[in-house]
């Protein structure tokens, strides 16, 4: 499976023959200058939640390119209201079945208001089971026992967690959650885009390798296979 990342925690996965992306927030990044949004395709997009981190590039993608975007439902009557028709909206504990694989919405603990400050309903966390392989996308999350819940839906190939800490779970917190999702290939996230957010990543590379782990942290527009 083929993961590229385009910065901060914005990412695409082939799957099936299918491109999904994940939270488009490119243009206003700094970090991700090199990286062209007309380029870039998509069969579906998912949002994890409401922040302009996550959906600045939503709109724009999603028109051109006619892709699904999967989203709360919230979340979904939003991107209705900017002109994107195909919209799937989910909630926590729902599971749908795609084309490539069926997606449960999980728990992440966050807040998700828009971008225009309007109600953004609960974030999001993906679990995908594929004829492929089975990963999780926490999104922006705390740690939580919740995520004990995952090994019982499906067994992990590999999880994509945040590690930036301020908004959202640190490298400690990221390693005991890779405990509990039993996954030991991770994918970081959400970490150096902003101040806040600034982390020393030799240091977490290490901090997970020294507990058998194995982080993964692709460089902006860098496709890895997992």
């Amino acid at each position: 499976m083929l993961l590229t990342s385009f910065g901060h925690a914005c990412f695409s996965v082939e799957i099936g023959g299918k491109t999904i992306l994940f939270d488009p927030f490119i243009t206003p990044n700094e970090l991700a200058k090199s990286i062209d949004i007309n380029t870039i395709e998509a069969d579906y997009i998912f949002v994890s939640h409401g922040h302009s981190d996550h959906i600045a590039d939503c709109a724009t993608i999603a028109k051109r390119t006619r892709a699904q975007v999967v989203c709360g439902y919230e979340v979904a009557e939003w991107l209705k209201k900017q002109g994107v028709e195909n919209t799937h909206p989910m909630n926590t504990g729902g599971k749908w079945s795609f084309d490539f694989g069926t997606v449960k919405c999980v728990v992440a603990h966050h807040s998700g208001g828009l971008p225009d400050g309007s109600y953004g309903g609960n974030p999001l966390g993906f679990l995908f089971m594929t004829p492929e392989e089975n990963f999780y996308y926490a999104g922006d999350t705390a740690l939580t026992l919740d995520m004990q819940l995952i090994p019982k839906w499906a067994q992990l190939n590999f999880c994509i967690l945040p590690i930036g800490d301020n908004f959202t779970m640190d490298v400690k917190d990221a390693i005991i959650a890779a405990d509990f999702v039993k996954c030991h290939v991770v994918v970081g996230v959400h970490y150096n885009t902003f101040g806040f957010i600034k982390i020393d990543t030799e240091k977490a590379i290490a901090a997970f390798k020294a507990e058998g782990k194995t982080l993964l942290l692709p460089e902006i527009g860098q496709t890895i296979e997992l």
